[in-house]
């Protein structure tokens, strides 16, 4: 039964004194005492408790003198005011205090400081002014934590947030880094999404993917040149807020935006396979929570965004790589370094100098103009990521460095290297002896390069099962398996078929006679074969 008010006691008892029960049954059935009953049968509204007076405080007789100290400090220097150490020792000093710890006298200075400088008008009262925000110009963006289970792993990454202020339409953006480049393709993902830029002031914290300086008290930055650059590009007009909380308060769109966003749509903690599986999955999110109501207001996100889409500026015709350019050697490992972290290329590059495209969730590795490898970027710092297909070739020369090498130990980890393959390269080694088992798994990992790996994997099952441990039998198996398998029906498409640049030829022969000529015959040259062939040493 939960807590009864007094307000229900007093009606329950002058219920009961209208129907006829006497003032010491009334006591007994509600545990109240005959004057209640009295004062219930006078009134319906209960009286209100006596306010008995504070408790005097030992601090009381100094609080004045604590008061004047606080006061004399606001025309003294800011570098010689009253510390609450020197407070407590001249109220000990020079007014005899006792028995007055010194956490109670600080907690009497930390409330008093702030209202007495209210009261000089030196710190106007906080005050929170709503705001009207006007339809195509305003916006806010932030980066939030999230965290995701990626390939079974518990990993945290970053949500990026473009909120347009008018309609509270958010654009999200997950990322492995929150970075200059995760800042950089946030930006043209959302206003490639929205399909314009906001005319006015975006309201940005002090991330250092833009800021590279804060001067004094100011709003003044000094912002790193490659987001001058990009912001120019776009047409953006930055707004920088306060440091800290009070500069929380100046974007609080965006900042309950992640909030909301991570609470409605990350709850339970989604399950991906990869950064582009969950962007995926934020980008239908973002497009459902257009029919969602922002508190009381009459419009859906989507309806006031309908509105406010044609107001907002074009978007520049002209690309922007928002990636970085790294120029890098590839060492004896066949590795290359990039922000502390080592990642794999093919063995054929050793010594070669290559470059490096960094994005937000991923790296790319180019010779020249040609991609050479591609991974996902690695969240921790002095981590390695290595492909075994890169040194498949270096392998075929050393075959007994694969039983330890890292690559082939990750990828086990990431499930390409599978049991399947385990019980082949065992049942090689026994039939063919260690180095050529093994020689002959690498070459049944060559031919990964133009085979699915599914097929493959199927292959090897198929070959490991019939006894064929060659790579030309595994090679056999899998186009017995991909012969096998239905050729899935193409819709063809008639108006395709039609040639728009008819041929002059193809024009004349559609419109020649039929050729009702008989075929051509070689009978008559058969009597040549039976000829008597000359016979040797005869002219």
């Amino acid at each position: 039964m939960g807590i009864v008010s007094r307000a229900e006691v007093f009606a329950a008892i002058r219920r009961d004194l209208r129907d006829g029960l006497s003032n010491r049954a009334i006591q007994r059935r509600h545990g109240v005492n005959y004057r209640t009953v009295r004062e219930a049968a006078g009134s319906a509204w209960p009286a209100q408790r006596k306010q008995y007076p504070a408790r005097g405080s030992k601090l009381d007789p100094f609080k004045p003198v604590i008061d004047a100290i606080l006061i004399a400090d606001l025309d003294a220097p800011r570098k010689q005011r009253h510390t609450l150490v020197r407070i407590y020792r001249r109220l000990i000093d020079e007014h005899h205090m006792s028995d007055v710890s010194y956490p109670v006298v600080g907690r009497y200075v930390r409330e008093r400081r702030p209202r007495i400088l209210q009261e000089s008008g030196k710190a106007p009262s906080k005050v929170f002014i709503a705001q009207t925000h006007r339809p195509g110009e305003e916006a806010e963006v932030d980066f939030g934590d999230i965290t995701i289970r990626l390939r079974g792993e518990l990993v945290t990454c970053y949500l990026f947030c473009f909120r347009m202020s008018f309609s509270g339409k958010a654009i999200h953006r997950a990322s492995l880094s929150a970075g200059q480049e995760a800042f950089f393709e946030g930006h043209l993902h959302a206003l490639q999404s929205l399909g314009g830029v906001p005319t006015g002031k975006v309201r940005y914290d002090n991330l250092r993917s833009a800021v590279a300086q804060v001067l004094g008290f100011t709003r003044a930055r000094v912002e790193a040149e490659r987001w001058t650059v990009f912001r120019s590009h776009l047409g953006l007009e930055p707004f920088y807020c306060q440091p800290g909380i009070e500069g929380a308060h100046e974007k609080g769109g965006v900042e309950g935006q992640i909030g909301w966003f991570r609470r409605n749509h990350l709850v339970p903690v989604p399950e991906v396979d990869s950064i582009a599986q969950l962007n995926a999955l934020i980008d239908a999110w973002d497009a459902a929570d257009d029919g969602r109501r922002i508190g009381s207001r009459a419009r859906t996100i989507g309806e006031m965004f309908a509105a406010e889409q044609p107001l907002l500026a074009p978007l520049p015709s002209e690309p922007f790589e928002t990636g970085r350019w790294f120029s890098v050697r590839v060492d004896r490992y066949s590795q290359i370094s990039v922000r502390t972290n080592k990642y794999s290329v093919p063995v054929r590059y050793i010594g070669r100098q290559v470059r490096v495209l960094l994005h937000a969730s991923e790296l790319v590795v180019y010779d020249e103009r040609t991609e050479i490898a591609r991974h996902e970027r690695l969240l921790a710092k002095c981590g390695t990521r290595l492909e075994l297909d890169h040194y498949l070739e270096g392998l075929l020369r050393k075959p007994g460095a694969l039983p330890g090498a890292t690559a082939l130990e990750q990828a086990r980890a990431t499930g390409k290297f599978t049991p399947i393959h385990e019980s082949w390269w065992a049942a090689a080694r026994k039939a063919h002896g260690d180095s050529h088992g093994t020689r002959a798994l690498i070459e049944v990992l060559l031919l990964q390069r133009h085979l699915p790996h599914d097929l493959l994997v199927d292959a090897l099952a198929a070959a490991l099962q019939s006894g064929a441990l060659t790579a030309d039998a595994v090679a056999l198996e899998a186009r017995k398996i991909s012969e096998s398998q239905p050729v899935p029906e193409t819709v063809t498409d008639l108006d395709a078929q039609i040639d728009p640049i008819p041929s002059l030829t193809a024009r004349r022969l559609a419109h020649l006679p039929a050729d009702r000529r008989p075929l051509p015959s070689v009978a008559h040259y058969d009597q040549l074969l039976r000829l008597p062939r000359a016979q040797k040493g005869i002219s």
